[in-house]
């Protein structure tokens, strides 16, 4: 490989195309870290993160007061001892979500970079295990949404080929959940999959009651039910339910999926490469689903999921949510209601630079060398 020469980086703030709400929040603003780094050799890897609409400045600020100082003069190639040397700086500060969002942009961009000068698209250089993973929907299934949306959402993603479609619970009263559910289930028969978000929104007793009353509609999986750190309320939840419980995309370290799996309190990974703090640590979490036979099924962030999910082979559905459709050339690849990684080398994101630097929010920029 050859040495890191130059660290640059951007934020843009990506307004929602459709409005977003769950059960705990409102989804208004979308930052996005996208960092660039360059070698000796002047190869570029392109990295990026985000938010859903606090916390850009800390992350920015991280990085250029910290982290990418750090990558200069590094063996760019050396991306586990660089992640390693990355979290043990931020030890202070790890684990937690501004550190991982901040690490996660560096290592995409590390591995995208790798991925570039070997000439291999990342599910290859990864692992190759699949050539397409079966999408579902989860834009037309916000908590705000009438009942009659939802259901033409549902029937707009059969249509089109889609799995299934993620609906967002945690109405007042789970009689409204119910309801909400059931005329989706009505409309798109059995073999459709009905996915539920609970935004850890309930207290265990709600959650145990609710899985209760939602078994009967046959769903795919119940996420996020309780606050991501009661590991022990979710333990006593999968004991009591035979839903599937999926967690995954509020944990910040491999270790916290490995008490999940252990206690058997999820039966879903959910692992979101940006706020594990890259590929990386995605990967290692997706080979220790493997080992206790359990899904993976990350969180958001499709563009980059698809190549993730095509590299192990227990992945199982990659979330449709459109994130980078205005920073980018051309979409992701859909095909019969699959999503299809790129070929080409790299992370198979087809960056439009003048398109980011058009939207970059004033004073974000940096550049080291």
């Amino acid at each position: 490989m050859a040495r890191i020469v130059r660290v640059e980086a951007v934020m843009v703030d990506l307004v929602p195309p459709v409005k977003r709400t769950d059960a705990i929040q409102s989804f208004l603003s979308q930052e996005t870290p996208i960092l660039r780094i360059t070698d000796a050799d002047g190869a570029v890897g392109t990295g990026y993160s985000y938010t859903i609409g606090t916390g850009g400045p800390s992350i920015m600020a991280l990085l250029k007061h910290t982290l990418a100082p750090a990558l200069i003069g590094r063996e760019a190639d050396e991306i586990e001892r660089i992640w390693r040397d990355l979290l043990f700086m931020t030890h202070a500060t790890s684990v937690g979500a501004v550190t991982s969002l901040a690490l996660a942009a560096i290592d995409t961009a590390l591995w995208d970079l790798r991925c570039i000068k070997a000439g291999l698209p990342l599910h290859r250089m990864a692992g190759g295990a699949q050539t397409r993973i079966p999408l579902y929907t989860t834009e037309g299934g916000w908590l705000h949404l009438s009942t009659a949306d939802l259901v033409a959402d549902a029937l707009r993603a059969k249509a089109a080929g889609f799995g299934g479609a993620k609906i967002k619970i945690g109405r007042p009263h789970v009689s409204e959940d119910v309801a909400r559910l059931s005329a989706v289930r009505d409309a798109v028969g059995p073999s459709f999959e009905i996915m539920t978000d609970a935004n850890q929104r309930f207290t265990v007793d709600e959650a145990i009651r609710r899985a209760r009353c939602l078994t009967p509609l046959d769903i795919a999986w119940l996420e996020e039910p309780l606050p991501a750190d009661d590991l022990s309320g979710h333990e006593r939840l999968s004991n009591a339910t035979t839903l599937p419980v999926a967690v995954g995309e509020s944990l910040y370290s491999p270790q916290h999926f490995r008490e999940y799996l252990q206690r058997g309190a999820c039966s879903i990974v959910q692992v979101d490469v940006a706020r594990i703090g890259g590929i990386t640590p995605w990967l290692k979490v997706a080979h220790l689903a493997e080992t206790f036979n359990v899904p993976v099924c990350p969180h958001f962030l499709m563009e980059l999921h698809v190549s993730l999910c095509a590299a192990v082979p227990n992945a199982r559905w990659v979330e449709y949510i459109p994130q980078l459709d205005r920073l980018t050339r051309s979409p992701m690849r859909i095909e019969a209601g699959h999503a299809v990684p790129s070929d080409r080398p790299g992370l198979g994101i087809d960056w439009d630079f003048d398109a980011i630097q058009g939207m970059a929010i004033a004073g974000s920029e940096f550049a080291l060398a």
